[in-house]
Parts: C-alpha cells; sequence; structure tokens
C-alpha cells in the first residue's frame, strides 16, 4: 500500500507510483460518495490497485461506512486509502497513475500547480454522472486540453457499448443469485434489523425516495392490501412525505406502525452492504439517486427510480432514456405501465402513481424474467472498472 507522504515544510521529492487517487465532494449526502466509495473498493478488490480516495465530508461518508472516523485524516478501510480533503490538504499528495474528478468536482490548486511540474502526469479523468440518453457515446472518453496543458479526460457511465458502462463488482450477480435463493438470509437480515412480524409470503417493499405525494398514495393503497404488505423506510426524506399518516416530528429508528393492512418499519441509515442485501430480500424497491438506483436493478427487483428533481424538468427526459432502454425487450403494455408509474411517481402525480401500481402485476413471468436477465444485457460484457482500468491501460 503507498500512503501519501507526510506534510512538511520543504518539498518531497515524487517518485512514480501506480496508485490512483479518486476525489469527490459529498453533495447530495450518499450519493455521490456512494458511488466513488463502491469504485473505490471494487478497484482494490478485483483489480488490487492501490486507491487513495479522498473525501470532503467524513461525517456524512461515516453513514454508510460507520467504522469511519470522522475526525481521523487519513485512514485505511477495506483496502482504500481514505483522506479527509480539506483545504489545505492534510498531507502532500504523490502524483499516481491517474487521477479521478468525480462528478465535475475541481481539484485542489495545489495539486493542479503540481501537476504542470510532472515530467509523466497521472491520466487525468472527469467521472461524470451516470445516464442512460444515446449522446454520452459520442462524448465518452474525449480529451479536454486543460489551461495546464495537460489532457482530462471525460468518462461517461452509461448502459450502451461505447459507454463508460455501469458500476458492479465481478462476483455480485452470483452473489445475489445465491442470497435469494434462500428464504432463511431474509429472514436473518430482518432480525438483524429488528424488523419483527413479517411472514414469508407477506410483501416486503423499501423506500429510499425524496419527498412526494405518489409515496402516500401508495401507503394509502397499500392499506387496502389483501395481504400484509411491509414497508421499510429510513429516517430522512421519504419520511416528510408521511405526515398524514405518520407522526413524522417524533419519529426513530425502530418504531413501527400499522395502519390496516400496512405496517410501516422506520429503520436506521445502514452501511452499503446492509443496505444491498435489503434490496436484493424486498419484493419492491422504490430508490433515488444514482448509486440506488443502480443497486435495485442488481437486486433483480422491480422498482421505481426516483431520479433527482432538475430545472426544466430535465431529469424526465433522462427518466425517459432509461425506461425506453429497460423497456425494450418487454411486452408492450407491461412497458407501457410500468413506465407510466415511473413517470407518475416523479412528477408527484399520486393519483395515476395509485392507478398504474395496481394495473401492474409484478409477478408475470414476463416482468420475473426481465428483472433477471436485465443487468446480464445492461453490463454490455464490461462493467465501469473494468472500463476504466482498459481505459488507462490503452493510454
Amino acid at each position: 500500500m503507498t500512503f501519501p507522504t507526510s506534510q512538511s515544510g520543504s518539498q518531497q521529492k515524487q517518485q512514480p507510483s501506480s496508485h490512483w487517487d479518486i476525489f469527490c465532494t459529498v453533495i447530495d449526502n450518499y450519493g455521490d460518495i456512494g458511488v466513488t466509495w463502491r469504485l473505490a473498493k471494487q478497484l482494490a478488490d478485483d483489480f488490487n490497485i492501490e486507491v487513495n480516495l479522498w473525501v470532503d465530508d467524513l461525517h456524512s461518508f461515516s453513514h454508510i461506512l460507520p467504522k469511519l472516523c470522522p475526525q481521523t485524516p487519513v485512514q485505511c478501510h477495506q483496502g482504500v486509502t481514505i483522506i479527509h480533503w480539506t483545504h489545505p490538504l492534510p498531507i502532500n499528495w504523490q502524483p499516481g497513475l491517474v487521477l479521478i474528478e468525480a462528478f465535475a468536482c475541481e481539484l485542489p490548486q495545489a495539486i493542479l500547480s503540481q501537476l504542470e511540474q510532472i515530467n509523466t502526469p497521472p491520466t487525468w479523468i472527469n467521472l461524470e454522472y451516470l445516464s442512460a440518453e444515446s449522446w454520452i457515446d459520442d462524448c465518452h472518453g474525449l480529451p479536454s486540453l486543460q489551461s495546464n496543458a495537460i489532457a482530462k479526460h471525460f468518462f461517461f457511465p452509461g448502459f450502451s457499448p461505447k459507454s463508460g458502462g455501469l458500476l458492479c463488482e465481478h462476483h455480485l450477480l452470483a452473489e445475489v443469485t445465491q442470497w435469494q435463493a434462500s428464504a432463511e438470509n431474509r429472514e436473518n437480515l430482518l432480525a438483524s434489523l429488528s424488523i419483527e412480524g413479517v411472514k414469508q409470503d407477506d410483501t416486503l417493499i423499501s423506500v429510499f425516495s425524496y419527498e412526494s405525494p405518489a409515496l402516500q398514495s401508495l401507503c394509502q393503497l397499500w392499506q387496502q392490501s389483501i395481504k400484509p404488505v411491509h414497508a421499510l423506510i429510513p429516517m430522512g426524506r421519504s419520511l416528510n412525505s408521511l405526515s398524514a399518516l405518520l407522526p413524522i416530528d417524533s419519529l426513530a429508528p425502530g418504531m413501527t406502525f400499522t395502519l390496516g393492512a400496512l405496517t410501516i418499519h422506520i429503520l436506521p441509515m445502514t452501511d452499503q452492504d446492509t443496505y444491498d442485501r435489503l434490496l436484493w430480500s424486498c419484493d419492491f424497491n422504490i430508490v433515488r439517486g444514482e448509486d440506488s438506483f443502480i443497486r435495485a436493478q442488481w437486486a433483480m427487483r422491480p422498482f421505481i427510480w426516483h431520479i433527482y428533481a432538475q430545472e426544466n424538468d430535465i431529469h424526465l427526459d433522462k427518466l425517459s432514456a432509461f425506461t425506453q432502454r429497460y423497456c425494450k425487450h418487454l411486452e408492450q403494455q407491461t412497458a407501457k405501465t410500468w413506465t407510466a408509474l415511473n413517470v407518475a411517481f416523479n412528477q408527484d402525480d399520486a393519483e395515476s402513481t395509485a392507478s398504474k401500481w395496481q394495473e401492474m402485476d409484478y409477478s408475470a413471468t414476463e416482468m420475473q424474467s426481465h428483472i433477471k436477465n436485465w443487468p446480464v444485457d445492461a453490463i454490455n460484457d464490461a462493467d465501469l472498472a473494468t472500463r476504466l482500468v482498459q481505459f488507462v491501460k490503452k493510454g
């Protein structure tokens, strides 16, 4: 493991190193850091690459990595060196093989100045947000010459063979399949989360969304369900939508509320591994952002994607681009209903969301086959980390 050198008053001699640096600013609490943490772990696990992950907000990071100490500037977890990105930097930056700016964050001036002095600078990559839109195929990998005369390459994660691919560990899909083969895994997971009263045939739904009246309409619908429904909702923004059903000002992890056929379980925030297994164990998942969105697909369960809202409804264009790809091999009526459900939820259309939920048959053979085949189709032979490594090797 190559650790950055300690800061001192004198300039340290820079030695060539094969490590990668990833810089990340935490914007939406768990989205950006969720993606970069998974990428760093996979590069370390699947490719044996030494990775330094520089993060500006260790407190938010600690919610998905509870072992992380927010007061410790440099620490190592799961083979990744995590460095608190402060101004000035807590330690000197040592040039490595690759330098990644995650989601257009701006590198510290000290590093930009240092880059100008290096004969062979690292491969400089701007890792962009995931998109299913076709235009990214023409932009993926393009260089942009910076003011210091070094090229920065734009790397676009996506669903096409021409894009940067999707984040997926090499062992993941086999692990999901193995997990779902045994009902005991679900029982043990729920027990570990202190979730009680869930029978094997009950419907289990995880909810991790932004605020939306559509969520309340679904909860009211689930109250009238023929068989019991359990909604697993972490503390946070989803609960803000349920003020008509719950005393949201006094909620705490561990609380449960039974409303007709629906039982709502309030969950604490969990680490990534536990959240992944929660998605694998539920019958349906409502997810938000980029990281959870991809994990819901790898869970091989039906889902609603609550995409981050943007000005001029640009987010709906991104949603449309994804639903078109996702539904390409679905029967026409099923594709139409599933798409309408996702659009209605994202437009805060409570009435249409409830209506399309009732129309959708998630247990249909075609839908069940699709959610299991989709991950293999979406990977397109190579995941994001593999394509990054291949991109760097090509030079």
